[in-house]
């Protein structure tokens, strides 16, 4: 037995033999150790007798007890004090209904799983926060640790009577005694383990009401039906030092904006009471999902100046796990197969929500550029998946939270919504709520649903769609007669790779667009539309034959499906020369999409990549889209591009390009913004006087004098600025540098100022600054850094142009020997990050690739590290070729 890497199959087993009902937590915070008490009274019933196990981690066994029998040692399998986290506490149960007590003291961490516990520099107040997903509700209280045994619950939390308690419900709270309260709560309807949380500390508080009806579904049964005006109690919940910054009237409009929307489409009344959102510290994620208590990482209280980006990013994040309530919460997948599902479709579920009551009208816009960045890059990698993978244990289910997961799937849905029709789609997905509400469900209970919705057979498109690999391509296949109108016109589609080269069905439109207007002014314009359905080797399109070609065709235009796009030569030497003259958004992003996938796959060369870049940026109104296609730019130069070049002229000139687009945009805009990050992220001891004098200029809060009026120098920009010069070494000596960071250090004290320092720190280019950077990161025990601190030593050690100092110094070989040993020495998202952080991806070379080789030819290698590896090398891989088509061309 296992309940550290539980299998499905063990989960089956479990699940077959148990029906868990009602769980008692009772956590009592107060202590103030390392450790907190937490008793769990958990009432269930053995369909059988037999034997099985109920998960605690990371815990000191004070005592067990089944139906008042004390089993301590038997569960402990013989000696307490010896209890094997590894293997959960052991119950031997006759058939019939039980109550088990499991009585523990469990640990704090600060790895953000489990009770993860900060404490504020700003003014040493303390926070606590639990993150469960996806099997970590075992490092707080005993349970069976699966979402398919789902139960009601109460949880009582005794803490300090300063700190306010968030969980699943609204509290009752009591005086406890000795300075304490008793925080008690009730969820009457069934969870599954991994959506409880727990929210600790002196937070801030906003608080606000939801009003608005809901359309139930026929299928809903009376007692749940919404009807008249629902009210639905709103919070949000910051750390006090963070207050001022906090836009609440912002975050609480778009909320319920949010819940305008689903209440309209999803049929069914919200099903948990109230709705809080609590912004987290040192989060590892963007947010999750927790019934009614969503967490949210912190940096989404913006303290600085940031780009209509961000903004965007954060709204698509409240969105998409608002979705979660109904699609994950309340109906909830049996087991993590459908990971994919649960959060695809929240995804599509955010843009399509986006796209109809928010400001970011344009989201879908965004996802095409960005989301299907993230897929397209992921779904090239040795190790793509089915998008339905194979997650037949938690450990690989946790490497599958990917771009494969989130946004190919949900590419994938938005593909389903354009076949059924977004009508049927949302119908289905109604009947699909109505069906399995509280309960667990599969994705061919979805596709049942929208079957029904939309009458057609979708078995062929999910055995297409869901079980293969890989990218088909699309491209256009046309003769032009000579009055400049198509002769004939198909589409062509090749069979996906990486996989077993399967073609698909999908449905497209193809959009044609010409030129209209004289010289400079002239805008790209779409004058023809068609939709259809695209199946096998050749489409042929005969509502194209006769009509006029124009100057440029998308065979995916509205990017309705999930492919790669492949421009023909006159539509490639249009959108190179002319990108910035579309009048629409959409078609300029799936461009500039199509030629970045160029780059990666050698068809074009990284240096004609970043002139497009420089040359069309200024017309690339798309904050979202500028910002990614910018740092595109960056990963041609510093990746993709010939070294030699790069070196002599490449990061000079793009530095000089963003700098002009800098001088060149509206002051104080979000462009101006965008191309400043942007050259941060430049190795500056290459790009010439002109980078480094800039952020100097901006160090000492002086932008204009390097051209940049407008641009806001704040507590952010401040410390971005002196990165920039420490890691090019622009501050003289290592004390020089130690003494700027410990100046701003000493303005900034708030926990980013914290972070901000340790990477600064980590990036001085120096033999001493590294190697301590490296005891820092790969230390033990009580001297691990945390995992935000990590994140920050990371960044400051493999700061743009530190890689030929840590080549010298031996850091590949010190990472490749170590690697291995990581997975078993540190919790699962440590090492994760550490291993995706630190693989040396700036020595792009043969011998980086053999030296992967080796330890993925070693079979002692643990999968979740080979996985990391394999995919690391083809990233080398990947660049060596780009630059060798670089060189070549």
């Amino acid at each position: 037995m296992s309940s550290v890497n539980l299998t499905r199959e063990e989960a089956r087993a479990r699940a077959e033999l148990l029906d868990v009902t009602h769980y008692d937590v009772a956590l009592d915070l107060t202590d103030g150790g390392a450790t907190f008490r937490s008793t769990t009274v958990v009432e269930f019933t053995a369909r059988a007798a037999g034997e099985t196990f109920i998960d605690l981690r990371d815990a000191a066994i004070r005592g067990v007890t089944l139906d008042g029998a004390d089993i301590t040692d038997a569960a402990c399998g013989g000696d307490r004090a010896g209890y094997d986290s590894d293997a959960g506490l052991a119950l031997r149960l006759t058939a019939g209904g039980h109550t088990l007590i499991v009585d523990a003291d469990c640990r704090y961490t600060t790895t953000g799983q489990g009770l993860h516990r900060f404490t504020d520099p700003a003014d040493g107040e303390t926070y606590m926060y639990t993150q469960f997903e996806t099997a970590d509700a075992k490092r707080v209280f005993a349970c069976f640790d699966q979402p398919d045994l789902k139960a009601t619950w109460t949880m009582r939390v005794t803490a300090p009577e300063k700190w306010t308690v968030v969980s699943n419900s609204a509290p009752e709270v009591r005086a406890a005694g000795a300075g304490a309260r008793l925080h008690s709560f009730e969820v009457p309807v069934p969870l599954s383990t991994y959506l409880i949380a727990f929210c600790v500390g002196d937070w801030h508080e906003v608080h606000d009401t939801w009003r608005g009806t809901v359309a139930a579904h026929p299928e809903t049964p009376a007692e749940h039906r919404g009807s008249g005006e629902l009210e639905i109690p709103l919070g949000l919940f910051c750390r006090r030092s963070l207050a001022e910054h906090l836009d609440a009237e912002r975050l609480l409009r778009e909320t319920k904006e949010g819940f305008d929307f689903y209440a309209a489409n999803f049929g069914e009344p919200y099903p948990f009471g109230k709705y809080d959102q609590i912004f987290c510290p040192e989060y590892n994620m963007g947010a999750m999902e927790n019934a009614g208590a969503v967490t949210i990482r912190d940096e989404y209280v913006f303290r600085s100046r940031t780009t209509g980006y961000r903004y965007e990013r954060r709204n698509e994040t409240i969105l998409h796990e608002m979705a979660h309530m109904w699609f994950g919460d309340l109906v909830t997948m049996r087991w993590w197969d459908d990971l994919w599902l649960n959060e695809s479709f929240a995804t599509w579920s955010a843009c399509a929500a986006q796209a109809a009551v928010s400001e970011y009208d344009t989201a879908w816009t965004t996802f095409a550029n960005v989301e299907k960045s993230w897929a397209y890059q992921q779904d090239a990698l040795p190790t793509t998946h089915p998008i339905a993978a194979d997650a037949r244990d938690i450990e690989t289910v946790e490497q599958n939270f990917d771009g494969i997961t989130y946004a190919k799937g949900a590419s994938v849905l938005k593909q389903l919504a354009a076949y059924v029709g977004e009508e049927a789609f949302l119908a289905g997905a109604r009947l699909h709520f109505a069906r399995h509400r509280f309960g667990n469900a599969t994705f061919d209970d979805l596709l049942a649903a929208m079957g029904e919705t939309s009458g057609r057979d979708l078995s062929g498109w999910a055995g297409q769609w869901l079980t293969t690999t890989g990218m088909t391509t699309l491209a256009p296949d046309y003769e032009l007669a000579a009055d400049g109108t198509f002769a004939a016109f198909r589409i062509r589609q090749t069979g996906a790779e990486p996989g077993a080269g399967e073609l698909r069905d999908h449905r497209v439109a193809v959009g044609v667009y010409a030129l209209e207007g004289e010289g400079e002014a002239a805008r790209l314009t779409r004058i023809r539309r068609v939709e259809l359905d695209v199946r096998g080797e050749s489409t042929e399109v005969p509502e194209l034959a006769g009509a006029p070609a124009g100057d440029l065709v998308l065979v995916n235009d509205d990017d309705l499906t999930y492919t790669m796009l492949e421009l023909d030569e006159r539509s490639l030497a249009t959108a190179v020369t002319r990108i910035g003259a579309f009048a629409d958004p959409m078609p300029r992003t799936l461009c500039w999409s199509a030629t970045w996938q160029m780059v990666r796959s050698g068809r074009m060369r990284a240096r004609d990549f970043v002139s497009l870049v420089l040359a069309g940026a200024a017309a690339e109104d798309q904050i979202a889209v500028l910002e990614r296609v910018l740092a595109q730019a960056v990963t041609a130069v510093t990746r993709y591009a010939d070294p030699r070049w790069a070196r002599e002229e490449g990061v000079r000139r793009l530095a000089e390009g963003l700098l002009a687009g800098a001088r060149a945009a509206e002051p104080g805009s979000d462009a101006q913004l965008a191309q400043v990050n942007a050259a941060a992220q430049l190795p500056a001891a290459q790009a010439g006087p002109a980078l480094t004098e800039a952020f100097a200029a901006i160090r000492r809060g002086e932008p204009a004098a390097a051209g940049l009026a407008g641009l806001v120098v704040d507590e952010d920009m401040r410390w971005r600025a002196l990165q920039v010069l420490v890691a090019a070494g622009a501050l003289g000596d290592a004390e020089a540098a130690e003494a700027e960071i410990a100046a701003l250090a000493a303005e900034d004290r708030s926990a980013l100022g914290e972070q901000q320092a340790i990477a600064a720190r980590a990036a001085v280019p120096v033999t001493a600054a590294k190697a301590r950077a490296w005891e820092e990161m790969t230390a033990l025990g009580e001297e691990a850094p945390s995992n935000l601190a990590l994140r920050h030593l990371i960044l400051g050690f493999t700061a743009p142009g530190a890689g030929e100092l840590l080549t010298a110094e031996g850091y590949p070989d010190r990472f490749f020997a170590a690697a291995a040993g990581w997975w078993s020495a540190y919790s699962s998202d440590t090492a994760l990050r550490m291993l995706e952080g630190l693989y040396p991806a700036w020595e792009i070379s043969e011998s980086a690739v053999a030296a992967a080789d080796a330890v993925l030819a070693d079979p002692a290698t643990p999968e979740p590290v080979r996985r990391v590896l394999a995919e690391g090398r083809d990233h080398v891989r990947r660049a060596l070729a780009a630059r060798a088509v670089d060189a070549g061309a």
